[in-house]
């Protein structure tokens, strides 16, 4: 399922905005669909894993730094 793929449905969500934004811009479609919907057409192609989302690791703090 594609939520395995991402960390939590946030970042699923995420990462279909993302998707969207860029089909929307002109990006060509990674999957064949009928609806013509950038939110729908990234939504699919998430679930056919044609699309990845990679996940900023967090620099380490510096020691004695707090958040």
């Amino acid at each position: 399922m594609a939520e395995d793929i991402f960390q939590n449905k946030y970042s699923l969500v995420k990462g279909a905005a993302r998707r969207a934004r860029q089909l929307y811009s002109g990006m060509p479609q990674l999957t064949e669909t009928s609806s013509l919907k950038a939110c729908r057409v990234a939504e699919q192609e998430i679930r056919e894993g044609k699309v990845t989302y990679v996940v900023p690791q967090k620099p380490p703090l510096p020691p004695g730094s707090s958040l």
